[in-house]
């Protein structure tokens, strides 16, 4: 049997003081936590996955969860873990995700195709 433990951080709130619990493989840790965060607003964070153009940040995406938070309204996250999505302002599941990147991909072949009409407007194909 295995001895090992899952990895756990000690963060202080305020109104639990100092709590202890289990720390996802995928969260980055919580150097920048704030002592005033409340016990139920403790959240873990992946790295952003971020899509930007030409310095304009369009899209950030990154696993989170909120262990203790209560379930709440869908989409505002909790304790069960999800992707947060920015702009959208929202937790993903894994069908919600699948969807949101499927849209992507059809909105991707959509500027394509825009860009091949530009192109042969700009070369006099098509006025």
């Amino acid at each position: 049997m295995s001895t090992e433990h899952p990895p756990t951080v000690t963060l202080t709130t305020s109104d639990h003081g100092d709590v202890t619990l289990p720390e996802p493989s995928w969260c980055l840790g919580h150097a920048i936590h704030d002592p005033e965060t409340q016990y139920a607003n403790i959240i873990h964070s992946s790295t952003d996955t971020v899509l930007t153009f030409r310095r304009a940040l369009l899209m950030t995406a990154c696993l989170v969860q909120s262990p203790n938070a209560a379930p709440g309204t869908e989409g505002l996250g909790g304790p069960t873990p999800g992707v947060s999505v920015y702009p959208l302002g929202e937790t993903l599941g894994p069908d919600q995700l699948y969807d949101l990147a499927g849209r992507l991909d059809a909105y991707a072949d959509q500027l394509r195709d825009l860009a091949d009409q530009l192109t042969r407007i700009l070369g006099g194909e098509d006025r």
